[in-house]
C-alpha cells in the first residue's frame, strides 16, 4: 500500500524555516498504530492523515499525531492541511483565490479561511474550538526553575506570573525576564516530571523580541510526547490568548498580536493570533499564519 504524502513548512513565508509538517493523503483504513508508526518516521512535531469526511458537506477528517501520541487538536496542522487541500482541489489559475476549508479534527470541527495571492506565501485563519480554559494550580517557582534550567529571578517580568491554561492541549506558560534568558531555557530531564508531570508541555515567554514586528517571544518544550522543543507551537498560542487577557487586561474590541517562536532552533516562525474582548472576558480567540509547500512522495506501508 503506497500512501501519496506532502511537506510543508507552516508559520513563515520561506521555506526552511517555520514549523515542518507532513501531511498523508488518502488515509481511510489505515489502523492508527500504522499512523503512529508513520508519524514517528517522519519524526516532525505533528504529522497529519487526512480521511474522507463523515459529513460530505465538509473538506476532510484529519488525525494528528506526534512521534510518541495522537492529540486532539494542533494549530501548525490545522494552517498548513487547510493550504494544502485547498491548493490540491483548486488550484491558483491566477491572480488568487479565497477558501473555506472545513477539517474534522478529533476536538471538533475547525473552519479555516484560505487566502492565496500570486507571488505570496498562502495564509490561512481560523477561530480556536474552544476558548482558553484555566487548568488551575502550577509548581512552585523553585521547581519551574530547576526544570527550565533558569534562576529563579529569572521567572516572571512586570505582573506576569506561571499560569496553566488549555484552548484543546493544556501548556504552563512561564514569563521569563529577558530574551537573553530564555534563549539559556530548556527542559532538565531530571527535573522535569517533578514540576509539571510526564506530560507536561511549557511554553515560555518574554516581552523582548527579535524583531519589532512581533509582541512576544516564546519557546515550546513537551519532552513527553517526543516533542523536545517546537518550532511553532499554535494550540499554544491559543490559550496563550488568556494569558495577555489575565495578565494585560486589554480593553474591549479586536487585539491584534504577532508571537515569534522556532529562533533559538534555527527555523524561525511568526503566529498571529487575534482575540476579541468584552466586558474584561475572551469571547474569540483566531490563529493565522503562512505556509510553504516543500517536497511531496510516496510512503509504503
Amino acid at each position: 500500500m503506497r500512501l501519496r504524502f506532502h511537506t510543508l513548512d507552516v508559520f513563515t513565508t520561506t521555506r526552511f524555516g517555520g514549523n515542518p509538517l507532513a501531511v498523508v493523503l488518502d488515509a481511510d483504513g489505515l489502523p492508527p498504530t500504522a499512523m503512529q508508526s508513520i508519524a514517528r518516521e517522519f519524526n516532525l512535531s505533528e504529522t497529519v492523515f487526512v480521511l474522507k469526511a463523515a459529513n460530505p458537506s465538509h473538506t476532510a477528517r484529519i488525525r494528528i499525531f506526534t512521534p510518541n501520541a495522537e492529540i486532539p487538536f494542533a494549530g501548525h496542522p490545522t494552517v498548513g492541511t487547510a493550504i494544502l487541500l485547498a491548493d490540491l482541489r483548486a488550484p491558483d489559475l491566477g491572480g488568487g483565490r479565497n477558501a473555506i476549508v472545513a477539517l474534522e479534527e478529533e476536538i471538533g470541527v475547525v473552519r479555516v479561511g484560505v487566502r492565496v495571492r500570486t507571488g505570496e506565501a498562502p495564509f490561512a485563519e481560523f477561530d480556536a474550538p474552544k476558548l482558553p480554559v484555566d487548568q488551575g494550580s502550577v509548581p512552585a517557582i523553585e521547581d519551574i526553575a530547576a526544570a527550565v534550567g533558569l534562576m529563579q529571578s529569572e521567572i516572571g517580568f512586570e505582573n506576569h506570573r506561571t499560569s496553566h491554561f488549555s484552548a484543546g492541549l493544556p501548556y504552563y506558560f512561564v514569563p521569563v525576564r529577558s530574551l537573553a534568558a530564555i534563549g539559556r531555557a530548556r527542559s532538565v530531564t531530571a527535573r522535569w516530571v517533578q514540576a509539571f508531570g510526564a506530560g507536561g508541555a511549557v511554553y515560555v515567554y518574554c516581552r523582548e523580541t527579535e524583531h519589532n514586528t512581533a509582541h512576544f517571544h516564546a519557546r515550546m518544550f513537551d519532552p513527553g510526547h517526543g516533542i523536545p522543543e517546537d518550532p511553532a507551537t499554535g494550540s499554544a498560542v491559543a490559550a496563550f490568548a488568556s494569558v495577555i487577557a489575565r495578565y494585560d487586561e486589554p480593553p474591549g474590541g479586536e487585539h491584534r498580536y504577532v508571537i515569534e517562536q522556532g529562533f533559538e532552533m534555527g527555523r524561525p516562525s511568526h503566529i498571529q493570533l487575534s482575540l476579541v474582548m468584552n466586558d474584561g472576558h475572551l469571547q474569540t480567540v483566531r490563529i493565522g499564519g503562512h505556509a510553504v509547500r516543500v517536497a511531496d512522495g510516496e510512503i509504503e506501508v
